[in-house]
């Protein structure tokens, strides 16, 4: 019984949790923010080092998290799926931080309507996810768990959403750019903003298994 009381217990992983959720959060916004005024160059850079700095935060909380997942005995949850979890809420952050420095590095000199609407459907993923991960200490209560998974559902229709855009922006791509060099990078830059919502999604797949395993 000694041995059991003096094993290092629990951790703090929720409060990381939604630590690094705030970071997701804050880097989809700013992304968002970059695309918005991307015609301005100075206010481009600013929210792409914004988008840099969300991800570093991220970062060093993803490292703790797994540093803890060394020096704990006994976790809140199933340590697979804390690993799990912060390395696919990582994802999302690591995507945002490409997408950026793609529209930089291809010189992307404009951005287009599908553009804008694919980054608000991220912002909006990525604040459901927080919303998510911060019912995950509560999901002894039963109706905790039941708005855990609805949020989790709600993922996965702006996902949906982001697939319908993302094939239409396809699509008129195809038909309508007759630069070569254009299509290509936009093509890219489509590709990368859906991902972020597949991302999403993931994240929202391991939390409907925690909420089955805990709840």
């Amino acid at each position: 019984m000694l041995f059991g009381k003096l094993l290092p217990r629990e951790g703090n992983f929720f409060a990381l949790f939604n630590a690094h959720a705030e970071a997701i959060v804050a880097g989809s916004r700013a992304f968002q923010s970059l695309i918005q005024n991307y015609g301005d160059a100075i206010l481009r850079e600013k929210y792409a080092a914004e988008v840099d700095g969300a991800e570093h935060a991220a970062d060093k909380i993803t490292a703790e998290v797994n540093r803890l997942l060394h020096k704990t005995f006994i976790t809140p949850i199933d340590r697979e799926q804390i690993h799990s979890l912060i390395n696919a809420m990582d994802d999302i952050l690591d995507l945002l931080q490409d997408t950026s420095e793609t529209l930089a590095l291809y010189d992307v000199r404009h951005v287009t309507e599908e553009v804008n609407r694919l980054a608000d459907l991220s912002v909006k993923c990525c604040e459901r996810v927080a919303h998510a991960v911060s019912l995950l200490s509560q999901l002894s209560k039963h109706a905790v768990a039941e708005a855990t998974v609805k949020t989790c559902a709600e993922i996965d229709s702006l996902e949906s959403d982001a697939d319908r855009v993302m094939r239409s922006a396809m699509s008129k791509l195809f038909r309508e750019e007759a630069d070569i060099r254009e299509l290509i990078k936009l093509k890219a830059i489509y590709e990368q903003l859906e991902s972020i919502t597949d991302k999403c999604e993931d994240v929202a797949n391991l939390i409907e298994g925690i909420v089955l395993e805990n709840s």
